[in-house]
């Protein structure tokens, strides 16, 4: 997944850093990298914290991901510093690089995601990428039971999503990945 989110952060980081005056040239490939593994870090750093809900939100469509959203402030805040320690950018054109380009990313991450056309990313991948351990699993499955309701997984009408669901799903509609999909809406 960390390659494909470089790729990404490339395409939109031509105006953001490589046409940035702010920013010396001999140092955009580095801040390209650097955004990158911020957004890696801070997605893996937020599931670790406890903040599955967040990140299902981003991904379900059931918040914006613009500064106002979590995920995209503690991203940005976190590229921000970095950029500013590693970079020597002061503290107004590193929250402008990061400004600009954390949203596009998530949006064009998120969307990619969702789009059962597009496999450069996929949800399950995402999620694996970023619980890194299977601590995390039971967090993203709890997730996955609050907002399961809401998206008609219920599959065996217990009143409840949980293992037995997954099950169903998995033997007919293509595994884990598969129910992790239907929870975000991919086909």
């Amino acid at each position: 997944m960390f390659e494909q989110l470089t790729q990404l952060v490339q395409q939109y980081g031509s105006n953001a850093v490589v046409n940035n005056s702010a920013v010396p040239n001999e140092h955009n490939e580095a801040v390209i990298s650097e955004t990158s593994n911020s957004i890696f870090e801070g997605l893996k750093k937020i599931v670790s914290e406890g903040g599955t809900d967040q990140i299902a939100g981003l991904f379900n469509g059931n918040s914006s991901i613009d500064s106002s959203n979590p995920v995209v402030q503690q991203i940005q805040q976190q590229l921000s510093g970095s950029l500013g320690q590693k970079f020597g950018l002061s503290s107004a054109d590193s929250s402008g690089v990061a400004s600009n380009l954390i949203p596009q990313i998530l949006s064009s991450l998120v969307n990619k995601a969702k789009d059962p056309n597009d496999s450069s990313f996929q949800i399950s991948d995402i999620i694996n990428s970023i619980s890194g351990n299977s601590g995390q699993a039971s967090g993203i499955m709890d997730t996955i039971s609050k907002y399961g309701m809401q998206f008609g997984l219920d599959q065996n009408n217990d009143g409840k999503v949980d293992v037995a669901d997954v099950l169903v799903v998995t033997k007919s509609k293509g595994g884990i990945a598969g129910f992790i999909g239907k929870l975000f809406g991919s086909k």
